[in-house]
């Protein structure tokens, strides 16, 4: 039998009420870290309660996991919409790199979140369901672009498609998560607008430059 009318008015109101907890959650837990976050402050902000925010979550812990989960499928979901099978490698893997660079500029709140659970041992991300599925798609795909590389001979066949993973990430959160220290100690701006192309073009140049580089070549 379908879902009488009011059954569905009902279901895309709790629908974006978790959205809008969700939302408000992540800036809290990114601004404040697990132990300071308040959720009686979200729930102030998103006009409910503390006890129905533990209806949809169960508890502090549980909301900040589904931060950090959604945080994680943020950036899984692009990897897996990025369409390069019609790249030369090289452009391919520089497509990926560059998503990277874009999605961690425009997402500070997932670089604090990310650090903040490294803080935590990763505790609470390893008991998450949906652990396993947050690494799939990172290296899913990159590895058709490295084996056409191999393939081809353009990409040295010692390099997995996790050691580019990293590769990338250590550029593109470095540069987010350490922009304050940095203008502090070097008085330089990693995000300043000015750079940025510099910066994303140096990433997948770093990227391409490692994977056509000859092993044992002097």
């Amino acid at each position: 039998m379908a879902a009488a009318p009011e059954d569905g008015v009902r279901q895309r109101d709790a629908e974006r009420t978790r959205t809008e907890i969700l939302d408000e959650a992540t800036a809290e837990f990114a601004d404040r870290g697990l132990a300071g976050a308040r959720v009686d402050e979200i729930a102030a902000r998103t006009r409910t309660t503390k006890r129905m925010l533990y209806y949809y979550f169960g508890s502090k812990q549980g909301l900040y996991l589904a931060v950090l989960e959604r945080a994680y499928a943020g950036i899984r979901a692009l990897e897996q919409q990025l369409s390069v099978s019609d790249l030369n490698p090289a452009r391919a893997v520089r497509a990926v790199a560059e998503l990277t660079f874009d999605h961690h500029e425009a997402h500070p709140d997932f670089i604090r979140l990310v650090a903040i659970e490294n803080i935590h041992h990763a505790e609470h991300l390893r008991s998450s369901p949906l652990r396993e599925g947050l690494a799939g798609p990172a290296v899913g795909v990159l590895e058709p672009i490295l084996a056409r590389g191999r393939e081809t001979g353009m990409f040295r066949d010692d390099v997995d498609a996790f050691d580019v993973h990293v590769l990338i990430s250590s550029f593109c959160v470095f540069r987010v998560a350490n922009r304050h220290t940095v203008s502090a100690i070097f008085g330089r701006d990693l995000l300043d607008p000015a750079r940025r192309a510099h910066y994303r073009r140096m990433v997948g140049d770093l990227v391409v430059e490692y994977l056509t580089a000859r092993v044992g070549q002097d």
